[in-house]
């Protein structure tokens, strides 16, 4: 093979496939471990009651079909997006030990800066519907109540359900990057 043959050969792989190396797709299981078990112990036991707005198991269904570049960005702004629950003004009628839920932020703002470092921070999915979920989910929990114990019951049960989808995806992309598909 000619250098100028391996020259191309590099770029075009490098072109291709900037997120299938990636170290923080491999990581993400850890992470993902650690802010699944934090968002569990930082309240009490979660709550059986139901949320107002339906989860968008539709997103996730159809995130599986794109790119692994696209399913990262998904990844990363869903984590945005859940990150920007918890920014919400009034915490203070919650419970939870703060520590922990300081722990369990940090571990997501984490796994978010992580995944920025496998794309492009500018990129971005159409993530218009998601964004209308999370804040329909914020409105009618937590606007709705004036921030009670309740509802931020109800967006940690909701955040840990979104957080085993998003490390199933991230699994998936694990196992399609260490076997090459």
């Amino acid at each position: 093979m000619t250098s100028w043959t391996r020259l191309i050969l590099v770029l075009l792989c490098s072109a291709v496939s900037p997120v299938l190396g990636c170290d923080c797709v491999r990581n993400y299981g850890r992470l993902s471990n650690t802010s699944l078990t934090l968002v569990q112990v930082m309240g009490g036991q979660l709550t059986d009651q139901e949320s107002p707005v339906p989860f968008p198991y539709r997103f996730y269904k159809r995130v599986k079909k794109d790119e692994v570049e696209s399913q990262v960005i998904f990844i990363r702004d869903s984590l945005e997006l859940i990150a920007g629950l918890y920014r919400h003004d009034n915490r203070s009628s919650v419970t939870w030990d703060t520590d922990k839920t300081e722990s369990f932020l940090m571990t997501i703002d984490r796994q978010t800066e992580d995944l920025k470092s496998c794309v492009s921070t500018h990129r971005r999915k159409n993530m218009s519907g998601l964004k209308r979920y999370y804040r329909k989910l914020e409105k009618k929990t937590l606007y709705r109540t004036g921030g009670s114990p309740e509802s931020w019951e109800l967006i940690r049960k909701e955040t840990k359900l979104h957080l085993k989808h998003l490390d199933l995806l991230a699994a998936s992309l694990r196992c399609s990057t260490e076997t090459g598909h």
